[in-house]
């Protein structure tokens, strides 16, 4: 039974000047898909500016405004010591929510927290449910806002074409079968990492107390988010949404540095808080397929920082022309890696980390023992091998013209987003969502877009296969795209979001 619908509080935090264009394009970002009874709250002495004002008026919500001592003593998930020494709330964005909602409600509970979107900080607060009978926080944020646990395989089933998982099709090959069946039938000892270590460390040049083994690259960020205490997390977005998913539920607080899809969603290393102690990327980016040059991510090193960045699609890049992992010259850095792509072995459950010792050794005292199976670590060594790593190369080369096919497909009205490098394509239609459930109906399954923060129901994901697939695919988009476009116009791009490095007295 679907829980009734709830009123939803939005807290706001804004510099001075700021227009109502820019307001509303943040709550538009923020706002749960169906949210009713929509209201804003903020800091009193901000409650008279023209923009909150103006942006309040344009859609009949109420404007409420808070004095700093009401604020204060609400408890928030991202506070901010600099807003703090000058407000005395860590966040007006989610103390004002929570306090809004507790006014009317008697409770509140953030749906979306802290999210800085240029000019304009916003958060969302709904009531807090009672019990799980009346929908449970776990059900109030399903129905509110994407989970941050969707990922391809939830599109998927029986009688679809996958194009929204991003292993490569046909594998794993059939050396590889061989290795696992053997490593199968040597699996009644216990796991034995040293080859495995030897093998990763000897591909990148590292020393093996570089290299930490995984049960996926999953579990990595796990790891991470238990053995560290970050005092400002900052994850670039849209990306890969499981870092973000496992600092959460360790109980970090987490920023999203959000990158503008006028820039083609590249990094701007200027853009990161100089003051993050934890930063997390991907490159190539899942899902926007953006390869960000090596030395804009390494730039983003500096003592007294861990800089994470997944790597789980360089291989998907001939020549991995953006990859860090031989880097061990800059401080705190943190590659993680995988075989599930390229390898076709996303069941296994294999990956790794490379990075300095010391962090290596903090992460692997979270692990279990032996947290990687036998299996997997055959398909460790084996698939690092230079032989391999060739094959990998190969593999990459004809995916780029695999890509070049999809491209050429795409009919008009099929905008490809940015410039793609890795083994998916972000294209972006007008209707996104009746496009995708009709692709559903004619027998194609593809990544929905808007569980990624920034992107919005407009942007699908679609993974790169073979030209006579992609023209298939292509032809029944096209067939779609004539029903849609003619009376539809895509939705506005979600609005440029930069986490702002300014005193945020009012954030």
């Amino acid at each position: 039974m679907t829980p009734p619908a709830r009123g939803v509080s939005v807290g706001v935090g804004a510099v001075a000047g700021v227009s109502a264009d820019e307001v509303l394009a943040a709550v538009d970002t923020v706002l749960p898909p169906g949210a009713a009874d929509v209201r804003l709250a903020t800091l009193a002495a901000r409650a008279a500016e023209p923009g909150l004002r103006g942006a309040a008026a344009a859609r009949g919500w109420p404007l409420t405004g808070y004095t700093a001592a009401e604020l204060a003593p609400v408890a928030v998930p991202a506070p901010s010591a600099r807003v703090a020494e000058h407000v005395g709330t860590g966040s007006v964005a989610e103390a004002a929510a929570l306090l809004d909602r507790t006014a009317l409600d008697g409770a509140g509970e953030l749906v979306v927290g802290k999210t800085v979107l240029g000019r304009v900080t916003v958060a969302v607060a709904r009531e807090a449910p009672l019990s799980a009978a009346d929908g449970g926080p776990e059900a109030l944020r399903t129905a509110g806002t994407p989970s941050l646990h969707h990922h391809g395989d939830d599109e998927l089933a029986p009688g679809l074409v996958d194009l929204a998982v991003n292993v490569r099709a046909g594998t794993p090959p059939p050396w590889l079968r061989t290795v696992l069946r053997d490593a199968v039938d040597a699996s009644s000892a216990y796991p034995d990492t040293r080859p495995a270590r030897a093998a990763v460390a000897a591909a990148h040049g590292r020393d093996p107390a570089d290299v930490l083994l995984t049960a996926g690259a999953a579990e990595a960020f796990v790891l991470v988010a238990r053995a560290l205490a970050p005092r400002r997390a900052v994850v670039v977005h849209p990306s890969f949404t499981e870092p973000e998913a496992a600092l959460r539920a360790a109980g970090h607080p987490v920023e999203q540095l959000v990158l503008r899809s006028g820039d083609g969603y590249r990094l701007d290393p200027a853009a990161v808080p100089d003051d993050a102690d934890l930063v997390v990327l991907g490159n190539p980016t899942n899902p926007t397929s953006v390869l960000h040059p090596a030395a804009d991510v390494a730039a983003l090193a500096r003592p007294g920082r861990v800089l994470l960045v997944d790597e789980a699609f360089a291989d998907t890049v001939p020549g991995e022309p953006g990859s860090l992992a031989g880097r061990t010259d800059l401080p705190g850095l943190l590659v993680v890696r995988s075989l599930t792509k390229t390898w076709g072995l996303a069941g296994l459950r294999v990956g790794y980390a490379l990075g300095p010792a010391g962090l290596v050794a903090a992460l692997a005292a979270q692990q279990p023992h032996w947290p990687v199976s036998t299996p997997a670590l055959a398909a460790l060594t084996a698939c690092t091998t230079p032989a391999a790593r060739a094959e990998a190369d190969a593999a990459a080369r004809e995916l780029a013209r695999h890509r070049a096919a999809l491209l050429a497909a795409l009919p008009a009205g099929v905008e490809a987003v940015g410039t793609p490098r890795a083994s998916f394509v972000l294209l972006r239609v007008p209707d996104g969502a009746r496009v995708r459930a009709a692709l559903r109906d004619r027998g194609w399954a593809v990544r929905r877009g808007d569980t990624f923060p920034g992107l919005s129901a407009d942007h699908l994901r679609v993974a790169v296969r073979d030209p006579a697939t992609s023209r298939a695919f292509a032809a029944d988009l096209a067939g779609i795209m004539a029903a849609v476009a003619p009376t539809t116009p895509p939705a506005p791009a979600p609005a440029p979001q930069v986490v702002s490095d300014r005193l945020e007295e009012i954030r």
